[in-house]
């Protein structure tokens, strides 16, 4: 069968385990596609799965770069696709699991997302400008370069404009002459568990309590005494962040709970947003999100 399983949706909707059920029914392997997972020594903050939980399932993209590393979309895909393609010629179905749309997308569909891989000299370059002529300045450097991408992004959304100017320098493209049309690269089912909002709320605030009551705080610290600071990619991650900047400011821990299970379920809510856009992907009610009834659909 020349299709992928891809298992995706809001966060704490227990794909990891039906992802991972499935992968043993499919005799196949799973290919996480979380852009936190990816991130040595974040282990609590992002629920990376433990070993009991794969089940003996070798599971891909997760621990492959160090914590002080940026890694793109271009950079996942790079690295994922061959997983994909070895799994296929093996005549398994790999299972694709995690809540990252973009680089959900980045496998199923022929998307250039610039073509270009994380350069952290470029960008660090453009983020010392920043530092020292603000953002205005960035912003007008890609208003010279690539004024169509430019008058698309606010002069406020830094990160982007500092990756389109990245993306010029490291391929020689304007980002506005590279085309995203969605061109399919697999066949493949999507599925996803549609949890009633207040039920998803109450899920998302249980993992968050039991990040902390498994030791966030000191993982956090034990990152900071790495060298680890609020700039560095990995640290933006929901539940890093807030953590950070309640330690700067002196918070408690109950101002860092509430913030984070705030935030996490608006990403929740983007997460879903994104999702209900992509083709032919199929809302399952929990009751449904079964492997008897996933891979019944994977077969039609």
């Amino acid at each position: 069968m020349n299709k992928l399983l891809i298992i995706c949706g809001a966060t704490a909707t227990g794909k990891t385990k039906l992802a991972v059920d499935c992968a043993v029914k499919l005799n196949s392997e799973v290919i996480s596609a979380d852009s936190q997972l990816i991130y040595k020594e974040l282990n609590i903050g992002t629920a990376k799965p433990m070993q009991e939980e794969m089940k003996g399932v070798v599971h891909h993209m997760i621990d492959v770069v160090e914590p002080n590393c940026n890694f793109s979309v271009s950079d996942y895909c790079r690295l994922a696709e061959p997983i994909i393609k070895k799994l296929l010629a093996e005549n398994k179905v790999p299972v694709i699991c995690g809540g990252t749309g973009f680089y959900i997308n980045s496998l199923i569909y022929d998307l250039s997302y610039g073509n270009a891989a994380a350069n952290t000299e470029v960008r660090r370059k453009y983020e010392l400008l920043l530092d020292e002529h603000g953002k205005e300045f960035v912003y007008n450097k890609l208003l010279q370069i690539d004024p169509q991408t430019a008058k698309r992004l606010h002069v406020n959304d830094v990160k982007r404009v500092i990756r389109a100017l990245e993306i010029y320098e490291v391929s020689g493209k304007r980002k506005s002459e590279i085309s995203d049309k969605a061109i399919p690269k697999y066949n493949y089912t999507a599925v996803a568990v549609d949890y009633p909002r207040e039920e998803l709320y109450e899920r998302i605030n249980r993992r968050v309590d039991q990040m902390f009551e498994g030791g966030l705080i000191e993982e956090i610290k034990h990152l900071i005494s790495k060298g680890l600071r609020c700039e560095n990619q990995c640290m933006q991650a929901i539940g890093y962040k807030e953590v950070l900047e309640c330690i700067k400011n002196g918070d408690n821990e109950s101002t860092m709970r509430e913030i984070i299970k705030q935030n996490t379920r608006r990403y929740a809510k983007r997460q879903i947003t994104f999702f209900k856009k992509l083709d032919n992907i199929i809302w399952l009610k929990p009751s449904e999100a079964t492997v008897g009834t996933v891979l019944g659909l994977l077969n039609e």
